[in-house]
């Protein structure tokens, strides 16, 4: 073991400088600096290098933590990023939106002990930033092209990971994407305080020069057929991620001013990149000025609140309907909105929206939180006569998005569903109910995290793989015969 580790004994927790809230509110620039190489050197140097890494393990894509936290603290950092990326489609994206504090970090061993945790996430981030910087990056080179060729419907993360895994192993690869740019929720969804635009636009960039297509502007069932598409390729994998969003029924629903999560924040993301984006230029999807409900206690509510705040609103209010223990968000991001201004209205749920053409106020019920439910959470129950009004001009759905229905935009329906509306896969097969259609990510899985999302599209491509090798074995014999 290298003499620099197990510095946790003499060496405090220290993570990157956060940007003051007062300053911070003003802009959409993320909100930590990064480490510089001694800090993350010195940081990396209190892991305790422990015999079962439960970091490692409780990281979706059981990335090489120990290992690569050791060679930080050494100062190899080109074999750090080699191993980082290794297991990591896109460690730099990673080590910017995982909730650390629910995955690696926060099961941590020096964590547990009372030591404070190894920054992770951030060491990640600092290895892969440098890596950019000094060329370490280097566009995807086969050592053999193949004829064998693969469709992706979808550019998230989970279509652009298996993008990246098959391109590596020499298929011609072609991505289908409905929007303009590659990304889909790294671009659209989550706020630059968080991932900045030029973070993914260099890693798509990358990938088309590493020989992946990209069509964009390109809608399955208006630009062509999934059966066309199908066709053309040796084996498809549907990514297409999930976007319907959960609404919520109740007195006042049709009131004007209230928007779901993603259409508020595609707007604000689009703003920043620059496009003509008329329902935020003529006030209505801006918050400036604005009283701001947000409801939901996820990730996405957090990003709704935060961003919020940096469109100048008046106030912005999160309504949950448990405590701050039980919710689902990250808990870094609850505090980082807390210190830019938000306040958190914990135990409460929306009985109405009210107001005459557009909405003035939210109704709101206190909540108790009662026995835990099927899922081990305790059931939130409506206290009797416990209502009240919360002012707002924008109210903001953040409840979750589930999956549309494929079978009906594909036209194909023996593409086969679960009961949650999610396409049915084999386990191991990776495989649709569709010969050689394939699906990843939270079309399989439900809403979920981004690393999942890359862990499914990396598990697909090797699925994908197996499949197209065993169908050209399959074929060699009777190639042979003919001859």
């Amino acid at each position: 073991m290298a003499k620099d580790m197990l510095q946790f004994v003499t060496t405090a927790m220290e993570m990157p400088v956060k940007r003051e809230a007062v300053g911070r509110r003003e802009d959409f620039g993320e909100i930590y600096r990064e480490f510089a190489a001694d800090t993350a050197a010195v940081q990396a140097s209190r892991c305790s290098q422990c015999g079962v890494p439960f970091c490692q393990v409780h990281c979706p894509l059981h990335n090489n933590i120990p290992d690569w936290l050791m060679l930080t603290a050494e100062g190899r950092l080109e074999e750090a990023y080699e191993l980082a990326q290794a297991t990591n489609t896109f460690p730099e994206i990673c080590g910017r939106i995982c909730p650390q504090d629910r995955l690696c970090e926060g099961n941590c061993v020096i964590e547990q002990a009372g030591h404070g945790t190894v920054t992770i996430g951030a060491v990640e981030k600092y290895i892969t930033e440098t890596a950019w910087e000094r060329g370490w990056v280097e566009t995807v080179r086969p050592r053999q092209e193949r004829e064998g060729s693969v469709g992706i419907i979808g550019a998230g993360p989970a279509g652009l990971a298996a993008a990246d895994r098959l391109r590596r192993r020499g298929y011609q690869v072609v991505v289908y994407d409905r929007y303009d740019r590659a990304g889909g929720l790294l671009v659209y969804g989550i706020p630059n305080f968080k991932l900045e635009k030029h973070v993914v636009e260099r890693r798509t960039r990358w990938l088309e020069s590493s020989g992946v297509e990209f069509k964009l502007n390109f809608e399955v069932g208006r630009d062509a057929s999934f059966e066309a598409i199908r066709a053309q390729h040796d084996a498809l994998l549907i990514a297409t991620g999930v976007y319907q969003a959960r609404d919520v029924s109740l007195p006042g629903s049709g009131l004007a001013n209230q928007f779901q999560a993603m259409t508020y924040l595609t707007a604000s993301n689009r703003k920043g990149l620059g496009d003509a984006v008329p329902r935020f230029d003529d006030g209505t999807l801006n918050a400036a000025g604005k009283r701001v409900v947000v409801i939901g206690g996820g990730d996405t509510a957090m990003d709704c609140v935060r961003t919020a705040v940096r469109q100048g609103a008046a106030s912005v209010r999160c309504l949950y309907r448990r405590d701050r223990e039980n919710m689902p968000g990250s808990r870094r991001e609850v505090t980082n909105a807390e210190e830019e201004g938000v306040e958190f209205v914990w135990l409460a749920t929306p009985e109405a929206f009210l107001g005459d053409e557009r909405v003035s106020a939210v109704r709101v019920a206190r909540i108790h939180l009662g026995m835990p439910d099927a899922t081990g959470r305790q059931a939130p129950q409506i206290v009797e006569g416990s209502s009240y009004a919360i002012e707002a001009d924008i109210v903001i759905k953040a409840l979750g998005f589930d999956p549309e229905d494929l079978p009906r935009c594909f036209e194909n329906e023996d593409l086969s569903l679960t009961r949650w509306g999610t396409v049915r896969i084999g386990h191991r097969s990776k495989m649709t109910s569709l010969d050689g259609v394939f699906a990843a990510g939270d079309i399989v899985r439900g809403a979920s995290l981004v690393v999942w999302a890359i862990r499914d599209g990396r598990d697909a491509a090797d699925a994908i793989d197996a499949y197209i090798e065993e169908k050209t074995r399959a074929a060699e014999p009777k190639n042979r015969a003919v001859a």
